[in-house]
């Protein structure tokens, strides 16, 4: 486990009136059972877990799903969810024997075994979607399952399975109502977490009532919830101050996060330290203009993170010089050894020692609705060809489409922030960095291969620190990703609902269970 716990720094709740007791913290009855709205511009790509590796999908996922594991709040080690317990073979770090709980049934009554478990992660490396989560199960050979027992079997040691079981890659589904080579396309779910989906609507709305059935690590499955989408943060924004939402998350535009006043007695306002990252990651393949690594290294010497921190975002993320952000083992400023000031004449004198042809044309592109994302691209095209050495072409796609056009090679840079998918450093490696991760730049180093596998060898996180300084010093030579920024969680709730600061702490968990009416 990493030895520097996130924390939240402040949370800074406002009651509406002065002299509220600890009797208000339970639901009053004209509240008890009613529904608490929750907007956010998350998108989500499938509701099958084997169709999805993103931060909208999963925080849905660690709601109508289970997992064998999970984390409690502010905690760093996963825990028992879906299984009574689970364990390395003593001595070794590539068997890993699991026990389901007894009682456990899907929606149909049926009880959960060991075979869906083994089902579950089978069809996710089977199927191995572009965009889903196949290749965080990379160190996975195979698995066994008798009766409620489970056995993983690891193709070399990794001391971080438990927190990859424990992610949204983890989910059991029902193997009688999911397809074993091919993803769900349906709009329903067939999960055991502590929510059911009641309706969904693409781009819109997912409607969670509390599930009866459930039996974990959660002692209250919380409130009925409406999941609410919007297409951008300004119209997130606008269905906050209009009062149809009641708790607003991931994430209002940066003016108005700038300007929250906590002193507001009809808002409760949490800001916690987040390991939320946003790189520029670069096609590195044969015939990419950004193939050269002359061009990258020149383009970090050219991006102005300060500046993109303080204009685009107003102050609300913090300039980020590494791939793994503050608070993990192994966090350096490796890009800011390498480029430690921007200069022009640098990014020119590489480019013309390596003969490139000036300028440089490539086509930089990014998900609309994501935040402040279009300003942020239009910054960074201003930064790079106010140097005479770049012509970028910015364009906008929609969620899914973003993602299909990275996951088959057809952007030239692309712009993706990364929600962590577990407290621990190696989250930043593998699926960002190393040969066939999710975000499929072309790039693959042997050294760095062989950097993130070593770190997967210890227990005691805090040894790994090592490697990871390695990864992100020839991270910071090879340029295949240039680290933008680490942005602050954000999260505001009306002055009548509470738990607000449990709801997402850097863990990957999406507790809407943690809401309440006070």
């Amino acid at each position: 486990m990493r030895s520097v716990r996130m924390r939240i720094l402040a949370a800074l709740l406002v009651l509406a009136a002065a002299g509220v007791g600890a009797w208000q913290l339970l639901p009053h009855d004209e509240d008890a059972g009613s529904t608490i709205v929750v907007g956010t511009t998350d998108s989500i790509t499938s509701l099958d877990p084997a169709g999805a590796y993103d931060a909208g999908s999963w925080a849905l996922f660690s709601n109508v799903y289970q997992s064998l594991l999970t984390y409690e709040p502010g905690g760093v080690q996963p825990v028992p969810d879906a299984a009574e317990s689970c364990a390395f073979d003593k001595g070794s770090l590539t068997t890993y024997r699991c026990t389901l709980r007894e009682g456990l049934t899907f929606p149909s009554g049926r009880e959960v075994t060991a075979k869906d478990v083994k089902f579950s992660f089978d069809r996710v490396k089977k199927i191995d979607s572009d965009v889903g989560p196949a290749s965080l199960l990379s160190t996975l050979a195979s698995v066994d399952a008798q009766g409620l027992k489970v056995t993983f079997h690891l193709s070399s040691a990794d001391a971080t399975f438990p927190f990859k079981v424990a992610t949204g890659a983890g989910s059991i589904v029902d193997s009688e109502r999911y397809p074993a080579d091919a993803l769900r396309t349906d709009e329903h779910v067939d999960g055991t977490g502590p929510y059911t989906l009641t309706s969904y609507t693409k781009g819109a709305s997912a409607k969670l009532s509390p599930n009866g059935r459930y039996k974990g690590a959660i002692r209250s499955t919380g409130t009925p919830v409406d999941l609410r989408y919007y297409k951008d943060p300004k119209a997130l924004n606008t269905a906050w101050e209009a009062k149809q939402v009641q708790v607003a998350t991931r994430q209002l535009p940066p003016d108005v996060l700038a300007g929250l006043n906590p002193s507001d007695p009809g808002q409760r306002v949490t800001e916690a330290d987040s390991s939320d990252t946003r790189n520029l990651y670069f096609n590195t393949r044969k015939g990419s203009p950004l193939h050269d690594i002359a061009v990258r290294r020149a383009i970090a010497w050219l991006v102005d993170r300060e500046r993109l921190a303080a204009t685009v975002y107003d102050g609300t993320v913090d300039p980020l010089y590494s791939l793994i952000p503050t608070g993990l083992i192994g966090h350096t400023t490796s890009f800011f050894d390498a480029y430690p000031t921007r200069s022009a004449a640098k990014a020119r004198a590489l480019l013309q020692e390596a003969g490139v042809e000036l300028p440089v044309r490539f086509t930089y592109g990014y998900g609309t609705g994501s935040g402040a994302a279009e300003e942020e691209a239009r910054e960074i095209k201003r930064q790079l060809e106010a140097s005479g050495l770049f012509q970028v072409t910015v364009k906008g796609y929609e969620w899914t489409d973003f993602q299909q056009r990275w996951a088959t090679g057809k952007l030239d840079a692309y712009a993706v922030g990364w929600v962590a998918d577990y407290p621990d450093p190696d989250t930043f490696g593998s699926p960002l960095v190393g040969t066939d991760g999710t975000m499929n730049t072309g790039y693959s180093s042997a050294a760095v291969d062989r950097l993130i596998k070593s770190s997967q060898q210890y227990a005691d996180r805090g040894r790994a620190a090592k490697d990871f300084r390695g990864v992100q010093e020839r991270i910071a030579q090879d340029v295949p990703a240039l680290p933008l920024w680490q942005r602050k969680e954000y999260i505001v709730t009306s002055e009548d609902v509470g738990g607000g600061q449990y709801l997402s702490d850097g863990s990957g968990v999406f507790r809407l269970w943690s809401l309440t009416w006070i």
